[in-house]
């Protein structure tokens, strides 16, 4: 049996996190084995190094720093989580995968996109099957992202020039790789957002 890896990106405050979550209650209400998890994290290990890389001062790690911290986490995470959910069918909805490496790291915050492409062939060596990428206006998805008042807001505390960064980088992985992505309008309903994401969505595998 193989599983269906579905991954959300989109920049801080783009609600990709609610309709992740939307998503994996629909397909589980219609009888899918289903795996919601989210990246930094998803497994114990990698859990404990969203708290290193999340929390802090903007200036705590460098951007090669983030990178190996980032790439530990997901290896972690493809071996105890995503991988042995795929190998038995079932579906993998994750909040943020190797695409926000790309975007944060590699090229929003240090310019090191060929050292996350190596690092990513060599220790990772997999793509979702599907990456949905809610797209925000970057001022609007800040605020949003500002007012949950959480502990986890280094990167949001780096400010709008950032958010603006990625959201360029985001449209422009869309249009490098259109047999993966999904470009979603997130100014809209959340109703209207988790609407579209199933008219775009494969049906999943049997």
């Amino acid at each position: 049996m193989t599983g269906l890896f579905i991954s959300f990106e989109g920049i801080d405050g783009s609600g990709k996190s609610t309709q992740a979550r939307v998503l994996a209650e629909a397909l589980r209400s219609e009888g899918h084995d289903v795996v919601l998890t989210r990246e930094p994290g998803g497994s114990d290990g990698a859990e404990e190094i969203r708290a290193l890389v999340l929390q802090g001062d903007p200036d705590r790690w460098s951007a090669e720093t983030e990178l190996l911290l980032f790439t530990a986490a997901r290896r972690d995470h493809l071996e105890r989580v995503i991988d042995p959910a795929l190998a038995r069918g079932a579906i993998v909805i994750c909040d943020r995968f190797a695409d926000s490496t790309r975007m944060y790291q590699g090229l929003s915050r240090g310019d090191l996109r060929d050292k996350v492409d190596t690092l990513h062939a060599l220790m990772i060596g997999r793509e979702p099957d599907v990456t949905i990428l809610v797209d925000m206006d970057p001022e609007e998805g800040l605020k949003r992202a500002k007012s949950r008042a959480t502990v986890e807001e280094r990167f949001e505390d780096f400010g709008l020039a950032l958010q603006e960064k990625m959201r360029a980088g985001f449209l422009e992985l869309a249009r490098a790789h259109p047999e993966r992505f999904r470009v979603i309008n997130g100014a809209q309903t959340p109703e209207a957002v988790a609407h579209d994401i199933r008219t775009v969505l494969p049906l999943p595998h049997e």
